[in-house]
């Protein structure tokens, strides 16, 4: 009987699905035929629908045989309905476009994001479109990912120098970003103010900050997913740009009459390095230098074709270089580049989207300074995955598995000039599955992922509920395993360290306090996040969330290695735990995004506990965008940030090191030591709070109905605040993060 009442249950579904029918398709910009994300397909008459995916994709299933019409709706487009006949047990593709109202809204009901958040789990995630870059002050009159991501809950930024992005309590290597699939080692640029990939080929990104779900592995802290456009299908577009720092192209349009095939080109280069000699006269770094030393070139291309049905084919390529060169003192060049395709799958006559891609990707990294040994890193490999979505009239069943082989190359020295290095080749694959049941009030995904790597088999349970309280009101929880193969050749105890290596896990890691061997070789860390999301009135969102982030095991290179019989490595622990909290306030003019972050970070290496350098305890982050004047043509835009001090570790005195070089023949009443410096306890003092205030303002004329000229002023550090870098003891010098920097640009939009 036990084994007759599932295949019963199998039998009864079988036979239910057989009398019904799915409805399926694409949703397109008719302009550019682009597709169209989260909006509403619905059937004329009845409450049957569903919203548009990051694809543009839309699956109604098990709808009873007749005939609809079929509805789709989209805030700042004209209503589309199409007539359709379904039948028993088939399965209707029905692509559709929609074209942009005339008729201006006074108001925005409803967002992506909102509507999201009442169909999907996503306990720690934030949905970054195109129109939300826009919103941030630029620099040079160009938005950028990196200056969004710097106001994102939970996320602290160390610096406009060689500052890195640490998200709820995990250090950059253990954020992984995907472009397309692709694996991205190096995101960002040196001086912190630029992402590598240009604002106007991302069509959305979706940050997971914890808790994410097994669909993303192989990093124990965030997820950064990143999706670019496809391309204009229709007829050909771009944009030209340039400004005080530097310039770019972005080029896109069809390559093909029929409309079914593009092509995306983008290519920017900065002159900071030269231009901002004009506005600083005077040295602004700990060099004699003028100006900044931070240069870089970023080339990105991509062409897209569909079929009828909507399944689609795209390879993409690039190359992003970044230089900075303290002349006389020390060099950093950095080069990652890359090749990938993804492809989306829809078959005649089954409800499964298939998705996959495959890539290839290198990061190299050299660092050559005054009187050191040049260090090296690299990093080069490919990834591949493929995924299947089997769609229910109540949810959805996703499940893939990935490939990702890789190879090491790293050589650098310590402060004892004791060699590390490794060449290693090495694999993982992956595994999962992941189930989303909805239901009137509950949203209930359970997960599991299984990663195998060269050194071991992590099993990864995941779990996201979400309570549908009121039509307002949600409550959501997350949990997970996680681990990662993968290590960066800096530590969290460094302040400032322009060379960030990378390196697989090493299989000679040191043993635990007690002498027994850890279980595992790879990194590991537990996530629990809970939350509340409260729809306030039409225009106002509020979330509340609050983290635990158990780093269980860390690997680290081992600073305070003297010999070659030193472990190479040390193993720590860490936990992460705080409080996130963010308003939002959106219409049609006024945009305001009001973020406040508590955290506590500790890391313990088995005898000593510490606070990491990027241990910022209070974080305020307040943004708001206004448009204004006669066709809304002017923008005004402001970012505040507010934070509390980072530890540091504190000077008790100084003294003179003899090195006694001549052995016991030295004269040590003659010879000159070196001055060795005496330290507190690690990171028990904290520097001064932070804090700068970045404005901008822009002008668009519309020359004609395809073209429009924008000219935008900003300034970074409007107030020009001396917030402190970190202070160099050996020349008793404070260091400061960049003063006030204006600039202006413009751009042609065609």
């Amino acid at each position: 009987m036990r084994i007759l009442l599932p295949l019963l249950s199998i039998l009864i579904t079988t036979i239910a699905s057989a009398q019904t029918g799915n409805i399926r398709g694409f949703v397109y910009d008719k302009e550019s035929g682009e597709p169209v994300i989260f909006c509403n397909v619905f059937l004329k008459g009845t409450t049957i629908g569903a919203a548009t995916d990051i694809n543009g994709m839309y699956n109604i299933s098990k709808v009873n045989a007749g005939d609809y019409t079929l509805v789709v709706t989209y805030i700042g487009y004209d209503t589309t309905e199409v007539k359709i006949s379904l039948q028993r047990g088939k399965i209707i593709s029905q692509n559709l476009e929609i074209g942009e109202s005339s008729i201006k809204l006074d108001e925005v009901t409803v967002s992506a994001a909102r509507e999201e958040m009442r169909t999907e789990v996503k306990a720690a995630a934030i949905k970054i479109s195109k129109q939300d870059l826009e919103m941030i002050p630029t620099i040079g009159g160009e938005p950028d990912l990196a200056q969004y991501m710097q106001v994102i809950p939970g996320v602290v930024f160390t610096g406009d120098q060689g500052g890195q992005l640490y998200i709820r309590g995990g250090s950059p290597i253990q954020n992984k970003v995907l472009l397309d699939g692709m694996i991205i080692y190096s995101p960002f640029h040196s001086i912190g103010l630029f992402s590598v990939f240009d604002t106007d080929i991302i069509r959305n990104t979706d940050v997971y900050t914890g808790g994410f779900s097994a669909e993303y592995g192989g990093r124990i802290s965030s997820i950064m997913d990143i999706k670019t456009i496809d391309g204009n299908k229709k007829e050909m577009g771009g944009k030209l740009s340039a400004n005080t720092f530097g310039s770019k192209v972005f080029l896109e349009g069809p390559l093909t009459n029929s409309g079914n095939s593009s092509f995306v080109f983008s290519g920017k280069t900065s002159y900071l390095d030269k231009s901002s000699e004009l506005f600083y006269k005077e040295p602004i770094l700990s060099f004699d230098e003028k100006g900044l030393p931070y240069s870089y070139t970023d080339i990105y291309g991509k062409i897209s074709s569909k079929g009828k049905n909507g399944s689609k084919i795209s390879v993409f390529g690039f190359n992003f270089v970044d230089n900075v060169d303290y002349e006389g003192i020390s060099e950093l060049d950095w080069n990652s580049r890359g090749l990938g395709s993804e492809f989306i799958l829809i078959p005649g006559g089954s409800p499964v989207l298939i998705e996959g891609n495959f890539a290839w990707s290198s990061y190299n990294i050299s660092l050559d300074e005054e009187a050191s040994p040049i260090r090296e890193s690299a990093i080069q490999g490919f990834n591949m995955g493929f995924d299947f979505t089997y769609f229910q009239p109540k949810g959805k069943i996703k499940y893939g598995f990935d490939i990702h082989g890789f190879s090491t190359d790293f050589s650098t020295y310590n402060s004892v000039n004791s060699e590390i290095e490794q060449d290693e080749n090495t694999s993982e694959f992956s595994g999962y599955v992941n189930y989303q049941f909805n239901s009137t009030r509950w949203i209930i995904e359970p997960g599991l992922r299984l990663q195998k790597y060269t050194l071991g088999i992590s099993p990864e349970p995941r779990i996201g509920v979400k309570y549908i309280a009121s039509e307002s009101m949600r409550l959501k929880l997350s949990s997970g395993i996680y681990s990662q193969n993968i290590l960066s050749t800096t530590s969290d105890r460094d302040v400032v360290n322009l060379f960030t290596g990378i390196i697989s896990s090493p299989e000679d890691i040191s043993e635990q306090a007690d002498g027994t061997p850890y279980k595992d070789q790879f990194q590991k860390a537990r996530h629990l996040i809970a939350g509340v999301e409260y729809d306030v009135s039409k225009k106002i969102d509020f979330q509340l969330e609050g983290y635990i982030k158990d780093f269980t095991q860390l690997t680290n290179i081992n600073r305070n290695m003297t010999s070659n019989t030193d472990d190479e490595f040390v193993v720590e622990s860490g936990i992460a735990k705080g409080i996130d909290a963010l308003i939002k306030y959106k219409d049609h003019k006024l945009y305001i995004w009001a973020v406040y972050s508590l955290g506590m970070i500790t890391r313990t290496d088995g005898e000593n506990t510490y606070s990491p350098h990027f241990d910022r305890r209070h974080n305020i982050n307040f943004v708001t965008s206004y448009t204004f004047g006669r066709d809304a043509s002017w923008k005004a835009d402001l970012r505040w940030n507010l934070g509390s001090g980072f530890p540091f570790t504190q000077t008790q005195g100084f003294y003179e090191n003899l090195t006694f070089s001549d052995g016991i023949n030295t004269n040590y009443t003659t010879t000159n030591g070196e001055l060795g410096i005496e330290y507190a306890e690690l990171n028990e003092g904290r520097l001064p709070y932070y804090h700068r205030l970045d404005a901008s303002i822009s002008k668009k004329i519309q020359l004609s109905k395809n073209i429009n000229i924008d000219i935008t002023g900003s300034i970074t550090n409007a107030y020009n605040r001396e917030n402190i870098f970190y202070f160099n003891r050996v020349k008793y010098k404070r260091v400061n993060q960049l003063p006030i920097m204006p600039s202006i640009g413009a751009s042609i939009k065609f």
